[in-house]
């Protein structure tokens, strides 16, 4: 299985720190977040990993290489102007072959293995959710069974974890231009292909300077 990294985005919220080191090379506790991120993958089995790269770009490939430092095999998906999560997702989809794969947040932090996650039957795409921390108390969606359905009584955040079918992804395959994820659920989701699974385990989001005090404490 193959794993792809999301690391395109400027960290618009973490400006200060980011205005000449992108953020998945910001530190917590020495190693730079996407360390983390690499090494949650190679826990779980999976060497063969996919980063996109946009903003300050070069200083993420320089910092990585081609991963064997890191004990994995890293390709680089470049754009020359961030295309979001599913853009630059679809523009990667070449490197990332045709077997569902797995997509993670550059700037989470979480202890959730990997290899655990699976498609279910008729889904396009399965999410981790987790309970809904501070930022985002009403949540992205609720859950019946392991179907993801629209908000109700019980809601539940998106973790920025996934595992997607390349299906989930075809009505867009000509799109290159900037596409949200947040867009490709709500068609799976009212198809019916839409599942996922609620985490209780250890989870950060490194989205603000105070988030990121919170994680180096």
């Amino acid at each position: 299985m193959k794993a792809m990294i999301l690391a395109a985005g400027r960290g618009k919220r973490m400006m200060l720190l980011t205005k000449n080191t992108p953020k998945p090379l910001i530190r917590i506790r020495g190693k730079t977040l996407i360390e983390y991120s690499i090494d949650t993958l190679k826990n779980a089995g999976i060497t063969d990993v996919i980063i996109n790269v946009a903003y300050l770009g070069e200083q993420i490939q320089k910092h990585l290489g081609d991963g064997v430092k890191f004990g994995i095999n890293i390709e680089y998906s470049i754009e020359q102007n961030a295309l979001e999560t599913a853009g630059g997702i679809v523009k990667a989809l070449p490197l990332l072959g045709n077997v569902p794969f797995i997509v993670i947040n550059s700037d989470v932090l979480c202890d959730y293995d990997l290899s655990a996650l699976t498609l279910p039957d008729n889904s396009l795409a399965h999410l981790l959710l987790i309970n809904n921390p501070e930022h985002n108390p009403n949540g992205d969606f609720s859950l019946t069974g392991n179907k993801i359905t629209l908000r109700n009584t019980q809601t539940y955040t998106f973790a920025g974890i996934g595992l997607y079918h390349t299906d989930f992804f075809q009505s867009h395959l000509h799109n290159y231009e900037k596409l949200p994820l947040s867009f490709l659920f709500k068609e799976a989701l009212n198809n019916g292909q839409l599942t996922g699974e609620h985490y209780l385990g250890c989870w950060q989001d490194i989205g603000t300077p105070e988030r990121l005090d919170l994680a180096n404490n």
